[in-house]
C-alpha cells in the first residue's frame, strides 16, 4: 500500500508553503497527497467573521483544487470536506490512514499566545494524530535530514504510528539528534540514561543510517529550550511529543508543545503519545 500524506489547504499562503514543502517530502518517500479543502460554512464556526476564512463558491474551490493538483508532480487525491476542519479532517483520516496531516502556520506574531486558536490545536484535542506544522515564514522546501527529537525524560509510546513514523525516517535517511532540555539547577548533573531510553525504546532509530546523537540544553522554560536548540542552521524538522494531559487540557496554550508550535522556525512534527 502506497503512503499517503494528508495536507489541508484554504488556498492562502501559509497553505501554499506547505504544500510545496509536502509535495517534495512525497517526492522524497514515494508517497501520495491527499488534499483536503474544508468548507467551514458553519455559522457558529468563530474565524467567519475574522477574515481569516476562504469565501469560494464551490465551483470556484473545485477549479482551485484541479489548478494546485495538476501542478503537482506526486500522485494526488482532491477532497471538499464541510464544517469544522477537526472534524472534517477525521473523517478523511480514518478513509486515507495517511502517514502525516500536514497543515501551515499563518503569520500570528500580532496576537499573544493566549489568543490563538489554531487548526493544529483543534485537531489535536479532536483528533490525535502524527501532525506536521509548516511555518509560512519556512524558506527551503528541501525534504529534511537533520532531526531533532525534543523528550521530557518520561517513557512514551507512539501506539500505532511508531511503525510508519520509523519508515518515514528511514526514507528520508534522517540523522536523529535527541534533545533534552534541564533546568538551570541541574545544570551540572549526569544526564539521566533514561532520558536517552524512552526515545530510543520507540524504535525510531532502527532503521536509521547514523547513530543518535544526544544533547542536553539548559533553560528555565522546556519550549524556549527547545527553540532554542532548534536552530534553522543545525537542523531540518523538530519533533515533540504531546501527551494527552498536555493537549486535553485547559491550558493547551501554556504546554511546551503548544510553545513550540507556535514559535518554531523549523517545521514541527507533532507526535501524539500514547500514555
Amino acid at each position: 500500500m502506497v503512503a499517503s500524506l494528508l495536507i489541508l489547504t484554504d488556498f492562502f499562503q501559509a497553505a501554499d508553503r506547505a504544500l510545496d514543502y509536502t509535495s517534495n517530502l512525497a517526492g522524497e518517500i514515494g508517497a501520495r497527497l491527499v488534499l483536503l479543502h474544508v468548507r467551514r460554512d458553519s455559522v457558529l464556526d468563530p474565524e467567519m467573521f475574522t477574515g481569516q476564512l476562504s469565501n469560494l463558491s464551490q465551483e470556484a474551490i473545485a477549479l482551485a483544487l484541479n489548478s494546485v493538483a495538476g501542478n503537482l508532480a506526486v500522485p494526488v487525491v482532491a477532497e471538499v470536506g464541510h464544517g469544522q476542519v477537526a472534524y472534517a479532517l477525521a473523517d478523511a483520516v480514518s478513509r486515507h490512514h495517511p502517514t502525516l496531516v500536514v497543515l501551515g502556520r499563518p503569520d500570528y506574531s500580532d496576537l499573544p499566545d493566549e489568543l490563538i486558536q489554531t487548526t493544529s490545536l483543534d485537531i489535536l484535542r479532536t483528533a490525535p494524530y502524527p501532525m506536521l506544522v509548516v511555518p509560512h515564514t519556512l524558506v527551503t522546501t528541501t525534504p529534511p535530514r537533520r532531526v531533532l527529537l525534543a523528550v521530557d525524560g518520561e517513557s512514551f509510546s507512539l501506539g500505532a504510528h511508531a511503525g510508519a513514523i520509523r519508515h518515514l525516517l528511514a526514507a528520508l535517511h534522517a540523522e536523529l539528534t535527541i534533545v533534552h532540555v534541564a533546568p538551570v539547577a541541574a545544570a551540572e548533573a549526569a544526564p539521566d540514561p533514561a532520558i536517552w531510553d524512552s526515545a530510543v525504546q520507540t524504535g525510531l532509530a532502527v532503521e536509521l543510517p547514523k547513530a543518535v546523537r544526544t544533547r542536553t540544553v539548559v533553560h528555565h522554560h522546556p519550549g524556549e529550550g527547545i527553540l532554542q536548540a532548534a536552530r534553522p542552521e543545525d537542523f531540518d524538522l523538530v519533533m515533540v511529543v504531546a501527551r494527552p494531559r498536555s493537549f486535553l487540557g485547559q491550558l493547551f496554550h501554556h504546554s511546551v508543545t503548544a510553545h513550540v508550535l507556535l514559535h518554531s522556525a523549523l517545521p514541527v512534527l507533532v507526535l501524539p503519545a500514547t500514555e
